[in-house]
């Protein structure tokens, strides 16, 4: 019996709706493929989302996204919304409420780099000549994003204070650190655990519980520990000495930036974010997007690189409806056509460059 894949897409803005039409292309002829069909639904979301219904998550996007068992994302923001209070923005008037919504506690980013786009990494040749495959899992909910109280006051004096709050308990270490372990587990078996023991008591819980979560659930993991300040410095030294760099929520939002600037181009780099909630599947409910932005420059030109959101797309086949085989057949797809000398503008390094269409094509062909 064929399998249906029930998903939202939230193009967004920018360049969101161009390559997400390709990623479901991509999508509708792998299902003839690999017998399943996809039941979709096109919802506004970020800046559209503020035009079209006077927020960035309207109450009818996020009520679509709970009748299904995973959302497709694209980008949001841009110049038009910038001057809007920061609670108004649609980076964060969209993002946040969705990860608090479905429980979105662990961010998967891989920071993949092709040797065939080593010379867009800004490392020294040598140390990106094999390309680089890291995986970072950033926790998601916890910290000093959401930790309380975070306010800004006025004191007796005139002067203003500000406070932020770093926040985290033993169960939302031990979720991240098991998690960890199952990517670890699929690949080199190693985890690197990113801290500040050294200074901050949320952390010296973390590696206490970390270091307790492997010996519990697989001790054969190979766990160090490295504090942020130096797995900054070591990630631009050598990259591929990680295989999974676990960290809380702040340290890993910086680090999974740096990553993918290592990598060269935002463009080819997807993202997953699992929650604790499981779908109908059995499986995590999930959030999947690109890396990059909603590069507004670009915009409805036909140029914008699709790779990042069909890699998205990939993972959600993995993550949220377990189709590891189909998943991998996209991101092989995906290399072949890199292989094959196909740039969009971002990758071509000067040279010929090819649009969005015929990308997403020739990855289409490669498919079989």
């Amino acid at each position: 019996m064929m399998k249906t894949l029930r998903f939202t897409t939230l193009p967004g803005d920018g360049i969101g709706p161009e390559v997400m039409e390709i990623a479901l292309t991509v999508l509708q002829k792998l299902g003839n493929l690999h017998d399943f069909s996809i039941e979709t639904s096109n919802h506004d979301v970020g800046g559209i989302g503020i035009d079209n219904h006077g927020k960035a998550l309207p109450d009818s996007t996020l009520n679509a996204c709970k009748e299904v068992d995973a959302i497709l994302f694209g980008s949001v923001g841009g110049p038009k919304w910038e001057n809007l209070p920061p609670k108004e923005q649609p980076e964060r008037a969209a993002l946040l409420p969705i990860r608090k919504a479905f429980e979105l506690f662990a961010n998967l980013r891989p920071g993949n780099l092709y040797p065939e786009l080593s010379d867009l990494s800004p490392l020294r040749a040598d140390t990106v000549a094999n390309g680089i495959d890291t995986l970072c899992v950033r926790e998601l909910t916890g910290g000093i994003y959401f930790g309380q109280p975070k306010e800004t006051k006025t004191l007796d004096n005139g002067e203003k204070l500000a406070i932020d709050t770093m926040v985290y308990r033993t169960s939302e270490i031990e979720r991240i650190t098991e998690l960890a372990i199952k990517a670890a587990s699929l690949r080199d078996g190693r985890i690197c655990s990113v801290d500040k023991a050294n200074v901050l008591e949320t952390s010296v819980l973390w590696r206490e519980v970390v270091v307790n979560c492997v010996q519990k659930h697989n001790p054969d993991i190979e766990l160090t520990h490295m504090y942020v300040d130096n797995a900054a410095m070591q990630l631009v030294r050598d990259p591929n000495q990680f295989d999974v760099l676990l960290t809380e929520n702040m340290f890993g939002d910086i680090l999974s930036d740096e990553l993918a600037v290592i990598c060269g181009s935002l463009g080819m780099l997807a993202s997953a974010s699992l929650g604790t909630q499981k779908n109908s599947q059995g499986l995590p409910f999930g959030l999947y997007e690109p890396a990059g932005g909603t590069a507004p420059d670009i915009a409805g030109q036909g140029v914008a690189n699709p790779c990042a959101q069909i890699l998205s797309a990939a993972l959600m086949l993995r993550y949220s409806f377990g189709l590891e085989e189909a998943a991998t057949a996209i991101e092989n797809a995906v290399k072949e056509t890199i292989r094959s000398g196909l740039r969009t503008g971002d990758i071509a390094q000067g040279g010929k460059s090819v649009g969005s269409e015929e990308m997403g094509k020739s990855i289409l062909n490669r498919l079989q």
